[in-house]
Formats: C-alpha cells, sequence, structure tokens
C-alpha cells in the first residue's frame, strides 16, 4: 500500500502531520497538539481524505506500473 504524510512546518519544526496510515493529524508541540484536535473534528480530515483518493492513489497506481 501507499502512506501519503501532509506536514505542517514551522521555524523549521514540524509541528502537525497527517498520516494516511493513522487516518487523522498527530500534533508534535503544543499548538500541534490543540491544532490536531481541532483539525480531526472539522472539514480539514474530509480534505485530506479526498486527496488521497484524488491525487496519491491514481498517481500511485501510474507511478508503479
Amino acid at each position: 500500500g501507499i502512506e501519503f504524510i501532509d506536514s505542517y512546518v514551522f521555524n523549521k519544526a514540524e509541528y502537525i502531520r497527517f498520516n494516511s496510515t493513522v487516518g487523522r493529524y498527530v500534533g508534535y508541540t503544543e499548538l500541534g497538539v490543540k491544532n490536531a484536535e481541532a483539525w480531526n473534528k472539522g472539514p480539514q480530515l474530509g480534505q485530506e481524505q479526498a486527496e488521497l483518493e484524488r491525487f496519491c492513489k491514481p498517481n500511485a497506481a501510474l507511478h508503479y506500473r
């Protein structure tokens, strides 16, 4: 399978990440944890999952042919 990771970085430090294997956002700083809690309940989570279906899976299929 494939894994889609979308990282958010501020001042060269990753503070939050969406990981398709985990299926949700994970925070790595105090702010990131707070954002992850909110984003996992809001429309952002659905948008990440839609990107996985729209972009990642079709392109992975082309790449691994």
